[in-house]
């Protein structure tokens, strides 16, 4: 007897179902997302396939549950493995997403590629075997038990795989995989949510972790029903410019660890390689002294890095002053030189301010706001910043230095790189914090005292 097939109308953004088309979807209050799809009904034969999910198991009360702690596998990218939680948990579904030519695929690949410890199946539907092998030879060919698979359908993949036998397989990408279930296009949402659901289940009963590489979006969201985040045990996104060298892995969602980790790669000719210690790379040890430089101590996540701000203060060329940021908002920008204008009487409404974060880091810690003003100060007047001194302060509209987070574990990255002073904002709570300092610690309460301590 052959399946019955139906139509139905999913919601491209969030993979609300609906049996007809509607212009705004009322889970995600998007306009105009709504497609028709063809659903094939799967027989009930194939939909209880994974026997272990069809065993009808009695409610336990919670204190009769017995559990033993996460396997977990070591991998040799001591990056990746602090964003994972300190490994890859058996059994666990992983997602991998960032722009195109980003580096989703080269990360997972030289993970399959140099790790000889594991025997790995790295599954392909964008590219043939031999440009994975070209690839893989140029990033380090190193484990012999590397098996390559060319194949979109689901079912085959977990055939193979269960015939196999992986440590852990890689699927490059969830976008391009088609279940025979189904009989809607591959890439629509009830493709990504069905052949999800399947990996999901494979991965679960065979105690097999399966990475995931997705797409993203024109605006930076993985594509795909909003769904498949959910389903998976972790989210990591690939983050970076492609005109610049580092690369930053972010944890968005982790069930087996904590999310607040980042890992930091420099993408080089032959691969992605991991930086130990960012700090060192991001800031620039030129002998050359120069004024519009100020170094900056984020925290991104648990982790703490230096970061070089570079600005450049011009008498405007045009009428119009331009105001330009590379990796720091621009709106945030106009706010701080707003806040000099009127707090410090500095005139900075008629000159051109231009403003870089070395390094294509993009940062959004309100903490460097204090390294901003003494780059733009020190450009202005054309008066260096002393030499081994790092910022750390929010501003306020009305001038003052705010509280920032995470003090001590700034001050000591500072210590910890050889820097002499540091600038934080005043408060009592500031000057109770103990830590063995190397480093001399000064204490602003607004930018105007701030000034005055650096250019006096």
């Amino acid at each position: 007897m052959m399946a019955k097939n139906r139509t139905t109308h999913f919601c491209k953004n969030c993979g609300y179902e609906s049996v007809k088309w509607i212009g705004r979807c009322p889970s995600c209050s998007e306009w105009n997302t709504f497609v028709e799809e063809i659903i094939e009904q799967a027989k009930k034969s194939e939909v209880m396939a994974f026997s272990n999910f069809s065993k009808n198991t009695p409610a336990r009360k919670i204190q009769e549950i017995l559990y033993e702690r996460e396997q977990k596998l070591l991998i040799n990218d001591f990056e990746l493995n602090r964003v994972l939680g300190g490994g890859l948990v058996q059994g666990s579904l992983v997602l991998v997403g960032g722009e195109p030519g980003i580096g989703k695929s080269t990360l997972l690949l030289q993970l399959a590629v140099n790790h000889s410890l594991y025997k790995v199946l790295y599954v392909s539907g964008e590219e043939s075997e031999s440009q994975i092998k070209m690839r893989g030879e140029r990033i380090g060919l190193k484990n012999e038990n590397c098996y390559l698979l060319n194949e979109t359908n689901v079912q085959s993949i977990v055939s193979q795989s269960e015939s196999l036998k992986p440590d852990f397989v890689v699927i490059d990408s969830i976008q391009t995989l088609y279940s025979s279930n189904l009989d809607s296009v591959t890439g629509t949402v009830s493709q990504i949510r069905e052949c999800t659901a399947l990996l999901l289940r494979y991965a679960k009963e065979s105690g097999t972790p399966v990475f995931l590489i997705g797409h993203v979006t024109k605006d930076g969201s993985i594509a795909g029903p909003k769904i498949l985040e959910h389903m998976v045990d972790t989210v990591l996104q690939f983050e970076g410019d492609q005109n610049h060298m580092f690369r930053i892995l972010r944890s968005l969602k982790n069930r087996f660890g904590n999310t607040n980790e980042i890992g930091i790669y420099e993408m080089l000719q032959h691969g992605l390689i991991p930086v130990l210690n960012p700090s060192e790379v991001l800031v620039s040890n030129s002998d050359e002294h120069l004024s519009g430089v100020a170094v900056a101590c984020m925290v991104d996540s648990n982790r703490s890095i230096l970061i070089e701000v570079q600005a450049l203060v011009s008498t405007a060329a045009y009428g119009t002053p331009q105001r330009t940021a590379n990796g720091f908002d621009t709106k945030r920008l106009n706010m701080i030189l707003a806040v000099l204008e009127k707090r410090c009487g500095f005139r900075l409404a008629s000159k051109d301010v231009f403003l870089n974060i070395a390094g294509g880091i993009r940062v959004d810690d309100p903490a460097i706001d204090l390294a901003v003003v003494a780059a733009i100060l020190s450009s202005n007047i054309d008066i260096p910043v002393p030499e081994k001194t790092v910022f750390c302060g929010e501003v306020a509209l009305t001038g003052e230095i705010r509280i920032i987070s995470k003090v001590e574990q700034r001050i000591q990255e500072a210590m910890k790189l050889g820097y002499k002073k540091i600038f934080i904002p005043k408060s009592k709570k500031m000057e109770e914090i103990k830590v063995k300092r190397n480093i001399n610690v000064v204490q602003s309460s607004n930018i105007i005292q701030l000034a005055k301590t650096l250019f006096s």
